[in-house]
């Protein structure tokens, strides 16, 4: 499958179309939407995911910037940034946390595991989980930004979270169902382009650590722990569902965050 999608020449305006999906996927930023979806328009919005949510990123820095300026509580100024990125991204990542934490706990059958996620309503589960995540995040970043230059390792952590799309759309992951988000973009992703994701991850956190007075590879083992819950949870999905959904790309990026933010506040 793997070697098919890589000969096939790419469509005229793949790269455009990739944009404008990966942009209106993924940020609440208005953008007239690709002419086509195709698995090469698939292929490029994963690839360039981490790039469009800058479009969140610098927002979610300059907050946490203002923040420290104008000297409010870091909690306070913690929940500003988290609730900046949720409304950029419309809140779909943390509902599909919620939906794919429902999923998980509701039923060992794959039918009704899907059909749960499928309603879009909030179980039990899924709110928990929202919460529990959301707390992670935001203690995290609390602690985050008492460090020097915390504003650009805020956006970079944010912008390198996304980067868990590449793992869970790599090829050899399957989609759950014929329909919807996961069957467009399940497996479109090279793994060469994966393993160089995580590299580039790797270097960017651990560049953005060191004027923070933290060791380097602090950021090292910051990628090193989010690739692994990424992993485990997509995996997991895999196992229960028989693949991705639109449902467990949100999940995927909200656990990667949370697992960042949570090593870059370790104190070491």
């Amino acid at each position: 499958m793997e070697d098919d999608l890589m000969e096939e020449s790419e469509p005229k305006g793949w790269l455009k179309n990739g944009l404008a999906m990966a942009v209106g996927t993924l940020t609440a930023v208005p953008v007239r939407g690709p002419s086509t979806i195709d698995r090469s328009t698939a292929r490029a919005a994963m690839v360039l995911a981490p790039f469009a949510s800058a479009l969140i990123a610098v927002p979610a820095g300059i907050v946490a910037y203002l923040g420290g300026l104008a000297h409010l509580p870091s909690l306070l100024v913690a929940f500003l940034v988290v609730g900046t990125v949720a409304l950029g991204s419309r809140g779909l990542h943390l509902d599909g946390l919620a939906d794919t934490a429902d999923g998980l706990s509701a039923s060992y059958d794959r039918e009704r595991a899907l059909e749960i996620m499928r309603r879009g309503d909030t179980g039990p589960m899924g709110a928990a989980t929202v919460v529990i995540v959301l707390g992670i995040q935001v203690s995290s970043l609390a602690a985050v930004l008492l460090l020097p230059w915390a504003p650009v390792l805020v956006g970079v952590v944010i912008c390198v979270s996304r980067m868990a799309l590449w793992f869970t759309c790599a090829v050899g992951v399957p989609a759950a169902r014929p329909g919807g988000l996961g069957a467009v973009v399940a497996g479109v992703v090279p793994k060469a382009v994966a393993a160089f994701g995580f590299v580039v991850a790797v270097g960017l956190i651990c560049a953005t650590m060191i004027p923070t007075g933290r060791p380097w590879w602090q950021g090292a083992l910051a990628v090193v722990i989010a690739s692994l819950a990424v992993a485990a949870l997509t995996g997991r999905c895999v196992k229960r569902f028989g693949g991705i959904t639109g449902d467990v790309l949100g999940a995927s990026i909200e656990t990667a965050l949370a697992s960042l933010l949570v090593v870059a506040a370790a104190g070491f």
